[in-house]
């Protein structure tokens, strides 16, 4: 009778062991899944970005946000740009005074300040670029500019997917803003709210220096022969102004063909060339404008009023600001003590026209001029709706 009353205790225990037994190997299994699946987490969260171009670009496209950008273009850019074709010299200067030249995957043939920036791929010419290679460079985003790229380029990105955010700036006031708005896009807020606070502080204390004298009448010439100059829209005449000038030229057309005649009536104060946008033969000649016809006739000439100014005139940048502030050290040396010749030991900004050309190189139309639309014969006539 005891070994029956014990038998279904022994039973009971072994099914209590063999139930605590499954019980461990499944909290086991749990655990092991558990850690593994901690494991794999860790290494995707630290795993490197795709090396491949194409993948990275698919993945920064999986978040967007919509803008619509100077041109009244609305398109989905990416959250995280990461990688950037600049199609004009003016922009890729800004990419790299905000410090984002890692992000510069290709460029124009015309991009050459800083010089780093003639190492990078190019894609071609500022007014026809090679669309293959823009694609084969699997940007998250094309900058582009009204001032020097073509309006059918930028249609032609976007209709096959790429965005192009184009900028318009005809103001100081717009060169800062478009140089926020492309720190903002490229995720750089911050640089671009300090780079544009500097430059802003600078422009005002030109103000403050020249806001009781009188403006400097000047002819800004954009190309020689035939004799173009700038209408009162654009980015070149706000800066004009900025330096304490402007231009004798009233025009709505941004780049208007001048006769010399007109010239000779308005009679300017000061001339401004500009080393980009003069054809090689006038290099030869620029200290001798007493000898040409009609030139000859301008006081300025006689005075010896001509005055050589940074090719950074010539591009809505960052380094506007410098050339703004040599050429008003020139054109009103009173106000500051100093000449431009203490501004710039290179030469970027000389006053020439009596006396032998300085020494150095002669640019011709294949230095890459800022508007490559007046480099040649063949391209002058179009120049007007070009650069708009």
């Amino acid at each position: 009778m005891r070994e029956n009353i014990l038998a279904p205790s022994n039973t009971r225990r072994q099914f209590i062991a063999i139930a605590l037994t499954l019980a461990c190997a499944v909290f086991a299994c749990v655990v092991r899944d558990v850690r593994a699946a901690e494991a794999h987490s860790q290494q995707s969260a630290t795993a490197p970005a795709p090396a491949d171009p194409a993948a990275q670009t698919a993945a920064n496209k999986r978040a967007t946000k919509l803008v619509t950008d100077e041109t009244g273009r609305r398109m989905a850019i990416p959250l995280n740009v990461q990688r950037v074709v600049s199609l004009a010299p003016n922009l890729t200067e800004t990419i790299y005074a905000l410090g984002l030249d890692g992000k510069l995957a290709g460029d124009t043939t015309y991009c050459d300040i800083p010089p780093a920036a003639k190492e990078k791929p190019h894609v071609g010419s500022t007014q026809d670029p090679s669309l293959e290679a823009i694609v084969a460079l699997h940007p998250d985003l094309v900058l582009a500019t009204t001032s020097i790229n073509r309006a059918q380029t930028a249609d032609a990105l976007l209709k096959i997917g790429v965005p192009v955010y184009t900028s318009d700036p005809h103001t100081m006031a717009g060169v800062l803003g478009a140089t926020a708005m492309m720190a903002d896009l490229l995720g750089a807020s911050e640089q671009g709210a300090t780079l544009v606070a500097q430059l802003q502080k600078r422009l005002d204390a030109l103000h403050a220096a020249l806001q009781d004298r009188p403006m400097a009448h000047v002819l800004f010439v954009v190309w020689e022969d035939p004799l173009i100059s700038i209408g009162q829209n654009t980015f070149i005449a706000d800066a004009l102004r900025w330096a304490g000038a402007e231009s004798i030229i009233v025009a709505s057309q941004n780049w208007p063909h001048v006769s010399m005649e007109e010239v000779v009536r308005l009679q300017p104060d000061y001339i401004v060339l500009t080393a980009d946008h003069l054809a090689a033969e006038t290099h030869e000649h620029v200290n001798n404008l007493h000898d040409r016809p009609t030139w000859r006739e301008l006081r300025a000439v006689e005075l010896g009023h001509v005055v050589m100014a940074s090719d950074e005139f010539t591009r809505p940048s960052p380094g506007l600001v410098d050339a703004i502030e040599a050429l008003a050290h020139e054109l009103h040396p009173e106000a500051f003590g100093t000449s431009a010749a203490a501004l710039a030991p290179n030469d970027a900004h000389r006053t020439v026209g009596a006396g032998p050309a300085p020494a150095g190189p002669v640019s011709t139309t294949a230095n890459a001029p800022a508007f490559p639309q007046f480099a040649s014969v063949q391209l002058r006539m179009e120049a007007p709706t070009c650069a708009r």
